[in-house]
């Protein structure tokens, strides 16, 4: 894909600087410094020299992510066209529907990681935990903000990414140089193509040894991830067998105290007007002794009005 028109120089310097750049960031993380500096003696006194020497070599997280962009293409694009898809579908899904596809995210982002831990694995460098949290963070903020999505697209990102989406994110601070939004990284070739600025590799006599040893490595780092996963999978689902239980009982619990409380809300309606039946009769009760009090105490005077004999 063509380049934004962003940066200096002609359209053909910014191509000839892009194509540079897509081979140094294709680099093993090691031969990046020296790659770039041989680049930069080989092109001084041109306008190119200044622009490869402000190239900077990749954070670890980034590096990976450029690996995975270059070699795991497909897996890559079924996670951006996920994150397109849950971007455009926001307003008009279901919660449900929602849910579902950033389930599905997750998932992926997860699955894609543990590929790129494999990749980077086979490529020479193992990558830590808090490494692979930043490159997951980098494919998810690559699925929920479209500049992200650019930005990783382009195999030229320097630093990891972090988006929830909603705030803007500088991207142009996350890529080798502003051309790189728009640019969008070849697969890795199985041959050199012809055209392309030679880099020297020199050939490595162990490389099939250390490959099977990497693999190795990552086969056993993986059965024992697997083994952890089926552990904790066996505990959350031991733990959610007792929640599920204890629900139940609490939902049992409620029911009756709903039943009781019903009951005890009848009784109380009767107890009123049982009450304000008492009072009623209370109150002509009170009234009819006063009128009695008032007679007796009228017949008591009259007696004493009498004459005695």
């Amino acid at each position: 894909m063509s380049p934004d028109p962003a940066g200096d120089g002609s359209a053909e310097e910014t191509e000839q600087l892009l194509a540079l750049a897509e081979r140094l960031y294709g680099l093993p993380l090691p031969d990046f410094t020296p790659a770039r500096d041989e680049l930069v003696k080989r092109h001084r006194g041109t306008p190119l020299a200044a622009r490869l020497k402000a190239l900077r070599k990749p954070a670890t997280a980034a590096w990976v992510v450029d690996l995975l962009v270059r070699h795991e293409t497909e897996q890559v694009e079924q996670v951006l066209a996920v994150g397109a898809a849950l971007r455009s579908a926001q307003e008009s899904m279901s919660a449900d529907d929602l849910r579902a596809l950033t389930k599905q995210r997750r998932q992926l982002t997860a699955a894609v990681t543990t590929t790129a831990r494999g990749l980077a694995r086979s490529h020479g460098l193992k990558v830590t935990q808090a490494v692979a949290d930043q490159v997951e963070a980098t494919l998810t903020a690559a699925m929920v903000d479209a500049e992200c999505t650019r930005a990783v697209r382009s195999g030229l990102l320097v630093a990891p990414l972090a988006s929830t989406g909603v705030d803007e994110v500088d991207v142009a601070a996350a890529v080798a140089l502003p051309e790189a939004l728009g640019f969008e990284a070849a697969p890795a070739p199985q041959a050199e193509p012809a055209g392309r600025p030679a880099l020297t590799v020199v050939p490595d006599p162990e490389a099939d040894a250390k490959a099977r040893r990497a693999a190795e490595d990552a086969l056993a780092e993986a059965d024992s991830g697997l083994a952890d996963a089926e552990e904790s999978l066996a505990e959350v689902q031991s733990e959610v067998g007792e929640l599920e239980a204890r629900a139940l009982e609490l939902q049992a619990e409620i029911d009756e105290l709903k039943r009781r409380l019903a009951e005890l809300e009848s009784d109380a309606d009767d107890v009123d007007d049982a009450l304000e039946e008492a009072e009623a009769a209370r109150d002509e009760a009170q009234a009819a002794r006063d009128e009695a009090r008032a007679a007796r105490d009228e017949a008591a005077r009259a007696l004493e009005r009498l004459p005695s004999h």
